[in-house]
């Protein structure tokens, strides 16, 4: 394999089995430096056991990792010091402070001393957690755990930054802030791969690769998986959606359906021609809706769409 240049990642023919399962199967993906990659997928769908592939605390039964330009699986200790890999239950000691927590972390990466309360003080205050160093981490929020552990794992300076599915049941302040770091990242030169199971999220990523099975189905922009989603989109409003949905299902030229709350989103080959007869079909079941009109795909409706026609790329 050719070497990947400093601060990216790049992923070959990985594959792993845990007994019968095979969690992950040939996936093969390249993330630049500086980019911030999404492993979206819902769950069991491989993107935990990617990361830690990733992160070298797993070993995959095939293919290979260069992470930094260091060959992952040959020299799991070097890239140690080029990444950091925060899991979704990141080892914080509660019983300790803020303050402890960081200076911890800071040790096990061999930090020197001088530079730990600069870089902890500069990384807290871009989290807001300035206020909060004295403080015991058990008595934080869920969402100022999470922006902790993160503060953890910048302390030594990584070029690479493992992520897997990070603001999982953290409230949508708290994901927002979070979101706010990674771009400061991102614009510093880090390169980010996560995972995660939101799609709103996936959209903020810079490209994504949308896993199910162990496999990559398609990996591209948000905007372009967008535009190569097959049919269009249409919104239809007013009405029981469920009574919608039911009296749409099978009908010619719909080729999937979704509740999206008070509305029912349908997947057409042809808008221009399914409008009128999908009005028509509620019509005469009895159903009276508001508008049915198309709208831009977002990337649920993208994986959907992929998982039903058994498209890849």
């Amino acid at each position: 394999m050719t070497e990947a240049p400093a601060g990216a990642v790049v992923a070959s023919g990985l594959s792993r089995r845990f007994g019968a399962l095979e969690a992950v199967r040939d996936v093969n993906f390249a993330v630049a430096t500086g980019e911030i990659f999404g492993l979206v997928g819902p769950d069991g769908a491989g993107k935990t056991t990617v990361m830690r592939i990733l992160a070298g605390v797993l070993r995959p039964d095939s293919g290979q990792v260069m992470l930094d330009g260091v060959d992952v699986g040959a020299e799991p200790e070097r890239a140690k010091s080029h990444l950091s890999y925060m899991p979704q239950r990141f080892g914080l000691y509660e019983d300790m402070t803020v303050t402890e927590n960081i200076f911890f972390y800071a040790e096990l990466f061999a930090v020197p001393r001088q530079e730990r309360r600069t870089r902890g003080d500069q990384l807290l205050a871009a989290a807001g957690l300035l206020e909060f160093r004295g403080r015991l981490a058990g008595q934080l929020s869920g969402g100022m755990k999470q922006k902790l552990g993160l503060v953890c794992a910048l302390i030594h300076t990584p070029r690479v930054l493992l992520l897997d599915e990070p603001t999982t049941g953290v409230d949508p302040v708290s994901r927002r802030d979070f979101w706010g770091i990674l771009y400061g990242l991102r614009e510093s030169g880090v390169t980010i791969v996560l995972s995660t199971a939101y799609m709103d999220e996936a959209e903020r990523c810079s490209r994504l690769a949308l896993l199910h099975a162990g496999q990559i189905r398609a990996c591209d922009t948000p905007a372009r998986l967008k535009q190569a989603m097959p049919g269009a989109l249409l919104a239809i409003t007013g009405g029981d959606p469920r009574a919608v949905r039911d009296a749409l299902d099978s009908a010619p030229g719909v080729l999937g359906l979704l509740l999206m709350g008070d509305r029912v989103n349908a997947r057409v080959d042809d808008d221009a021609r399914r409008s009128p007869e999908l009005h028509a079909r509620l019509a005469a079941a009895g159903i009276t809706v508001a508008a049915i009109e198309r709208i831009e795909p977002g990337i649920e409706d993208v994986f959907v769409a992929l998982l039903g026609t058994g498209i890849s790329s």
